[in-house]
């Protein structure tokens, strides 16, 4: 999938890699949501994070604005597992060829988490998914429980 980065997004990337020395492979500025959601390298979460979160803490007084990490996966189900973290995702329902994905979670709890307030968490996933796999998610659903 095309993706395409520019200034603003090069200018936060690097200011990650600054205070952080961790590698974002994506950065994408979410207006709507007022936040900066960074894709980072597969391993350097902890080091993007910190301890106890003083980095994104840091991060957010330099540039304004609150800030979401995603970790990078090469598999898709992985990668989308990766961004509705806390949620427990149970498992991806994939329809016919371009037909939307389908997130389950297992607990009624996961399901407002992985939605989140307003839909920001649904809204993040729909939006990175779009730009690295080009697949578009459909719904959150509770699964259903094994007799």
């Amino acid at each position: 999938m095309e993706r395409n980065i520019g200034f603003k997004e090069r200018r936060y990337i690097e200011e990650l890699r600054i205070l952080t020395r961790s590698t974002a492979l994506d950065c994408v500025i979410d207006d709507r949501f007022d936040r900066v959601i960074y894709v980072i390298r597969q391993g350097d979460m902890g080091l993007a994070i910190g301890k106890k979160g003083d980095n994104i803490k840091r991060l957010q007084s330099v540039l304004g604005k609150r800030i979401e990490m995603v970790e990078f996966a090469d598999d898709p189900d992985t990668f989308i597992t990766n961004i509705f973290k806390p949620a427990e995702v149970v498992g991806i329902e994939r329809g016919a060829d371009a037909s939307p994905v389908n997130v389950l979670v297992s607990k009624k709890s996961d399901l407002g988490i992985a939605i989140g307030k307003g839909g920001c968490n649904i809204e993040k996933a729909r939006i990175i998914c779009r730009r690295f796999y080009g697949t578009e998610i459909g719904e959150v659903l509770l699964a259903p429980e094994a007799p």
